[in-house]
């Protein structure tokens, strides 16, 4: 079992003084696990399907439950909307138009305002579900309006198979795109949810606002 402890502070020196958000990945881990991360001061929570980050959620003391913020960053089926609205502060995987109508209208009915994070395929990976850059210009206005859904920013993955010169291309991309979408919509986007634990270095340096960490942080 992984001294998370020590895991937590290798990935803070490696990171120097940024102020990326971690977020723990608890996909293969129980309540105890994170309990202990909680108590060394990781307080974001990535879960990647919605019924079993329920069962973890509602098994955690209030008090975690009430001080930590809780991430769906798995694919989200139209059929779990309702309760991933109920539960999760972000919603980093909405990657169609029709996900996210879905999600205001399922916000609206508890009156909740849904963050979300558009999640970008920039890779073009067919494993992989996301917006092209295209598809994501064309519908982004339409999001916007959405009065129950709240972007905050994009989230992409890298391929496992890519080169570093490659991670860095993808990343600054994605960067640039934020960019443009905000010129564009004159909107406020503040978030990039991108890198993982083979590939968050790269990430950061390239503008990540979070990155996405399970065996880094665990094993």
């Amino acid at each position: 079992m992984g001294n998370i402890k020590a895991n937590i502070q290798q990935i803070k020196e490696q990171l120097a003084h940024s102020q990326v958000k971690i977020i723990a990945v608890t996909k293969y881990y129980g309540v105890d696990r994170l309990i202990e991360a909680y108590k060394v001061g990781l307080r974001n929570f990535g879960e990647n399907k919605v019924v079993d980050a329920i069962n973890k959620i509602e098994s955690l003391p209030q008090s975690i439950r009430n001080d930590s913020m809780f991430h769906l960053i798995g694919h989200l089926q139209s059929n779990k909307v309702k309760k991933a609205v109920k539960y999760f502060d972000i919603i980093h995987s909405v990657d169609s138009l029709k996900l996210a109508e879905k999600i205001d209208i399922e916000s609206k009915s508890i009156n909740k305002c849904q963050k979300i994070l558009l999640q970008i395929n920039y890779a073009n990976e067919e494993s992989k579900t996301g917006f092209s850059k295209n598809e994501l210009f064309e519908v982004y206005p339409e999001i916007q309006k959405l009065k129950n859904v709240k972007i905050k920013g994009l989230m992409t993955m890298a391929p496992k198979s890519m080169n570093e010169s490659e991670l860095y291309a993808l990343f600054d991309g994605v960067k640039k795109i934020k960019f443009e979408l905000n010129s564009k919509y004159e909107d406020n986007l503040e978030e990039l949810s991108m890198g993982m634990s083979q590939d968050y270095i790269q990430a950061v340096k390239c503008g990540a606002t979070m990155i996405r960490l399970g065996r880094k942080i665990f094993d």
